[in-house]
C-alpha cells in the first residue's frame, strides 16, 4: 500500500527511471516544469499542489553533473516554497563521491561534503542513494541517508545466466568487500586485482591475487567511467587463461572514450543498471545490457513513506 500523500518527481537526468518507479508505484509522476533560460539559468515550476505531502525528487547527478545537481536543488527550494511536508532528495547516482577525501594532504576540495552541504541547505530532509562509492559520505550529512544496493538486481541477472565455472574478481582492493559479497551469494572464489592508478582516470594493472586459468570471471564494481581499469582487467585476466571475462557494475558513467575502450577490449559483456541513462552509443554497443532498478527504487521509496525497514530488503546481500 503507497500513502495517498507520497508523490514522485523528476528533473532531466533519468526521467525514464523515474516514470518506471512511479508506474512501480501505481501513481502519476508530479507535475512540473523544468527548463532552462537561454543563458543556461535553471527555472522550475511545480503545477500542482504540494502542501502537507511527503515529496520524493528522483535526479541521478549525472553528466551534465552542475546541471542535473542545479536542477535538483531548485526543485527543493520550490517544493520547500510550496509547503510541502518532507522532501527526499533520491539521488541514483550521487555525483562527485570520488571526491571523498583528501589523499596525501594534497590540497583539493572535499568535493562530497560540498554537495551534502548544498542540498541540506536548501532544505532536503533525506536522502536516498545507491552503491555510494565511499560509504562515509553519509557521515556527510546531518540528516538521514539510506544508501541501498544494486546487488540482488545484478545478482538475478548474473544467475539467469549460468556461467561455467564463475569467479568472482574485485577489480581493486577497495572493492574486496563488494566482491566477497557477491563471492558468497554465488557460493565461488575470488580474485584481486591489484592496480597503480599514476594520475586520475588511468590505471595500470600490476599483479593478480588468486587463479582465474579456465573459468570465467565476473568483475564487480560500482562505478565504470572511462573504462580504462575495466579493459586493462579483462586483458590480464585473458592472458592468465580466463575464458570470459563480463562485468556487472551499478553505475555506467562511461565518459570519454569508454565506448570504442569496451567494443575493442577483451571484455565479453558489460551488465549495468539504468541509475544513468546510456547515451546513444552505448545503447548501440553490442557488448552492453542495461537492467532496471526501478523496482527496487520503488519498493524502498513506498517503505521509507510508511516508516518500514528499508534494512530488511537487503538482509541478504
Amino acid at each position: 500500500m503507497v500513502p495517498d500523500n507520497l508523490m514522485v518527481f523528476t528533473g532531466n537526468a533519468n526521467p525514464k527511471l523515474a516514470h518506471a518507479v512511479a508506474e512501480h508505484l501505481n501513481i502519476p509522476l508530479g507535475e512540473a516544469v523544468v527548463s532552462h533560460f537561454s543563458d543556461g539559468e535553471v527555472m522550475v515550476e511545480i503545477d500542482e499542489k504540494v502542501r502537507g505531502r511527503d515529496v520524493f525528487i528522483l535526479q541521478s547527478t549525472c553528466s551534465p553533473t552542475n546541471d542535473n545537481l542545479m536542477e535538483l536543488m531548485i526543485m527543493v527550494d520550490a517544493l520547500r516554497r510550496a509547503s510541502a511536508r518532507r522532501i527526499t532528495a533520491v539521488m541514483p547516482y550521487y555525483g562527485y563521491a570520488r571526491q571523498d577525501r583528501r589523499p596525501r594532504s594534497v590540497r583539493v576540495a572535499i568535493s562530497a561534503k560540498v554537495v551534502a552541504n548544498m542540498l541540506q541547505s536548501v532544505g532536503v530532509d533525506r536522502v536516498l542513494t545507491m552503491d555510494l562509492h565511499a560509504d562515509q559520505i553519509q557521515g556527510f550529512f546531518d540528516v538521514p541517508v539510506d544508501n541501498i544496493y544494486a546487488t540482488p538486481i545484478l545478482l538475478r541477472e548474473l544467475q539467469s545466466r549460468n556461467y561455467e565455472n564463475p569467479v568472482v574478481v574485485s577489480p581493486d582492493v577497495g572493492g574486496v568487500v563488494r566482491a566477497r559479497a557477491m563471492a558468497k551469494s554465488l557460493n565461488t572464489d575470488m580474485v584481486i586485482i591489484d592496480k597503480r592508478r599514476p594520475r586520475p582516470n588511468v590505471a595500470e594493472v600490476m599483479n593478480l591475487i588468486g587463479e582465474v586459468a579456465g573459468r570465467t570471471c565476473i568483475i564487480t564494481d560500482d562505478i565504470v567511467d572511462t573504462a580504462g581499469t575495466l579493459c586493462n582487467a579483462a586483458k590480464a585476466l585473458k592472458e592468465r587463461g580466463a575464458i570470459k571475462v563480463c562485468a556487472y557494475i551499478t553505475h555506467p558513467v562511461l565518459s570519454g572514450p569508454a565506448i570504442e575502450r569496451i567494443t575493442n577490449s577483451d571484455l565479453d559483456e558489460l551488465v549495468v543498471t539504468d541509475t544513468i541513462p546510456l547515451r546513444e552509443d552505448a545503447l548501440k554497443c553490442p557488448k552492453i545490457t542495461q537492467v532496471s532498478v526501478a523496482n527496487i527504487f520503488g519498493e524502498t521509496i513506498s517503505r521509507i513513506a510508511r516508516e518500514d525497514s528499508v534494512s530488511a530488503l537487503f538482509e541478504n546481500c
